[in-house]
């Protein structure tokens, strides 16, 4: 749980220095206490959903982004990325490969 707590800790800070926010500014965005900030970001405490959703409003990301790196910030609340992505999850692999030729050929710099 120690480990959870230290990451989630550090991607909070992660978009917290992204959005150039101290922490007495994201605790008044998010509703929550300095010490709150200061105690999470640490990994000496970690946060009930209530608390971890207002921090993800307050610092413009999907609660999801907050647990994994993995994730280009804003991704998860890119409407039109995730409508295309759960498109092209019902095609077969032979349809994809041929978007994908497609794709590759539209972004294939010009000249």
């Amino acid at each position: 749980m120690v480990d959870l707590r230290t990451r989630f800790g550090r991607l909070v800070k992660a978009h917290r220095t992204r959005m150039g926010l101290t922490q007495e500014a994201l605790a008044e965005r998010a509703n929550i206490s300095t010490d709150m900030v200061s105690k999470i970001e640490g990994g000496s405490s970690g946060a009930r959903f209530g608390v971890i959703a207002q921090l993800a409003d307050a610092l413009q990301v999907d609660p999801a982004e907050l647990f994994t790196p993995n994730l280009p910030s804003g991704q998860l609340q890119r409407m039109t990325l995730t409508d295309i992505v759960s498109r092209l999850g019902s095609l077969s692999d032979g349809e994809l490969r041929w978007l994908n030729g497609i794709i590759d050929a539209a972004l294939r710099p010009k000249g």
